[in-house]
């Protein structure tokens, strides 16, 4: 690789490093770091912020369609043995459905309810079943109110068309409580009829001639997300299974001709839009498998396409405890865990230079460097931190440098042996990253076992430890191949890079021994040298 290449890597390399420094460092970095130090503060400088985490706006991307959003991470979350949080006790409402099968809907229920606060793994909830028919709930680091958000309620999507009578007239609610008849062509020439009319849930014939309501249990949930149309005004984007693909395209056919309103009902109530008008677009032609419904505004839109995507609850779960639950270990445990960690860090970075010297110090700036974008990930994603995750954390910097210390090993040997320096750096890192690979790729590979795993039973805790291993282990990579790498090369060619006892004296002393003509020119990667070995 030439020089310019490798300048422009390490500019790469400097920026990313900043951006993801600048997002970690602490609001209050007096907690965790030495007194007296005048530490930076909250703040910013034109563009550069720090101690304010980031708020930046993003392209968000649903399929075909590309519209604005914001990131916003202000704080790492912790979990609730370090943060406290929200626990509530859900119970199932078999009042209307006395025949269902308690234990089965319980245990979807649950599988139901962890999706819907859990989607990923990471967020460190806890969802378990208590009893019979009750499920309990702990989130970290939210209140009783955006803990019921999450949850929502049983997201029974339906899909609903205007009453009829037998004679074709729709029938409308009068505001004394009373209905009247109308003919379908004034009721679709007035807004306010519209609004008024009842409704009915829309349903066509199946393959085998049975009559179906067109319900959220024909949906794909793959292809549900919040998006933009073409104004930037929030949609719900849907789209339906095989069956429901049929059953909405007959549907919808009967439906526009004369094109007539769909209205959509969660949970037995319309959805409305931001003016509180019920949503019922008119059908203009035939749907099948995908459609997207408008007039939510962006929260509500976000809120409803993750309980659509978790699924509807087979039976209805009522709030009966709510609790704020306190940290079990404090705001001292935290403070002490994070010292600790610093701590661990500049011991690795100090026995790694001492031990190989200039490379050692190079490995401790790319250690610096996968510190950064190690948190920067995990408040990114966002990551809940725990007890327990912080711990391994703290195990995983120690991890990081088994590739350098591989890769220094190799390079010694090489320059023992007589290759110049910067085939000794080339072959060093040629010859050790087949250990690396095989080593982390299959670490990548318990890692998607393991989720899937956790994915099958439901295991919140198995996902997110599997999904941040991971992630450490991407970022590892990179760090100890190309962080390191570009720094050596980038000294290539100086006057530092001359003295060979920046290496290790075992390197000198080897060099003295060896015969004139083996510290010669280097030769080609893979040759052979008198008294050397294959590796």
């Amino acid at each position: 690789m030439n020089r310019r290449a490798t300048q422009v890597i390490l500019l790469f390399i400097i920026l990313i490093t900043v951006f993801s420094f600048l997002v970690v460092w602490p609001t209050d970095p007096d907690r965790y770091l030495p007194d007296g130090v005048p530490w930076p503060k909250p703040g910013c400088a034109g563009p550069i912020c720090i101690g304010e985490g980031i708020r930046l706006p993003i392209l968000k991307f649903k399929g075909s369609t590309i519209g604005l959003d914001h990131l916003d991470r202000r704080e790492m979350r912790l979990g609730l043995d370090l943060r406290g949080g929200t626990r509530l006790v859900l119970q199932a409402d078999v009042s209307k459905t006395p025949n269902v099968n308690l234990d089965d809907a319980m245990k979807s229920a649950v599988d139901v309810v962890d999706r819907r606060v859990n989607e990923f793994g990471v967020a460190e909830s806890l969802v378990e079943r208590v009893g019979s028919d009750r499920i309990s709930v702990q989130l970290p680091g939210i209140s009783a109110a955006q803990a019921k958000d999450q949850i929502g309620k049983t997201a029974q999507l339906q899909f609903m068309e205007l009453a009829r009578n037998p004679d074709g007239t729709v029938i409308v609610n009068n505001p004394d409580g009373t209905t009247s008849n109308h003919p379908l062509d004034e009721v679709l020439k007035s807004t306010a009829l519209v609004q008024a009319a009842k409704y009915v849930p829309v349903a066509a014939t199946d393959k085998d001639g049975t009559r179906k309501e067109i319900t959220g249990t024909y949906f794909d949930r793959s292809k549900i997300f919040a998006s933009t149309n073409a104004g930037g005004l929030p949609v719900l984007q849907f789209g339906m299974n095989s069956d429901g693909a049929d059953l909405l395209k007959q549907a919808t056919s009967r439906l526009s001709n004369p094109p007539q309103p769909m209205a959509f009902f969660l949970d037995g109530e319309p959805l409305r839009d931001t003016n509180n008008n019920v949503i019922a677009p008119l059908v203009q032609s035939q749907i099948s498998d995908n459609g997207q419904i408008s007039g939510l505004n962006s929260g509500t839109s976000d809120i409803l396409a993750r309980q659509l995507r978790s699924g509807s609850f087979p039976v209805p779960l009522v709030v009966v405890q709510e609790d704020e639950v306190d940290a079990t270990l404090g705001d001292s445990a935290v403070i002490h865990s994070v010292q600790g960690g610093l701590i661990a860090i500049v011991v690795v970075m100090l026995f790694m230079t001492s031990y190989y010297r200039l490379p050692g110090l190079l490995a401790s700036g790319a250690l610096f460097i996968y510190v950064c974008l190690t948190l920067a990930v995990y408040k990114l994603a966002p990551v809940t931190i725990t007890s327990a995750g912080m711990a391994a954390f703290v195990l995983s910097v120690g991890m990081a440098v088994d590739a350098n210390i591989l890769i220094f090993e190799r390079m010694k040997e090489e320059l023992r042996l007589g290759r110049s320096l910067v085939g000794a750096i080339d072959a060093g890192f040629a010859r050790a990253w087949t250990s690396i690979r095989d080593s982390n790729f299959a670490t990548i590979i318990i890692c998607i076992i393991l989720y899937w795993f956790g994915n099958q039973f439901a295991a919140a805790l198995v996902k997110g430890f599997a999904l941040t291993l991971a992630l450490g282990v991407l970022v590892s990579l990179f760090s100890a191949i190309v962080v390191t790498r570009t720094f050596l090369r980038m000294l290539v060619g100086t006057s530092v890079m001359q003295h060979l006892g920046l290496f290790g004296a075992d390197v000198v002393e080897a060099r003295g021994h060896l015969a004139p003509a083996a510290t010669g020119p280097a030769p080609a990667l893979g040759s052979r040298t008198p008294g050397s070995r294959e590796p």
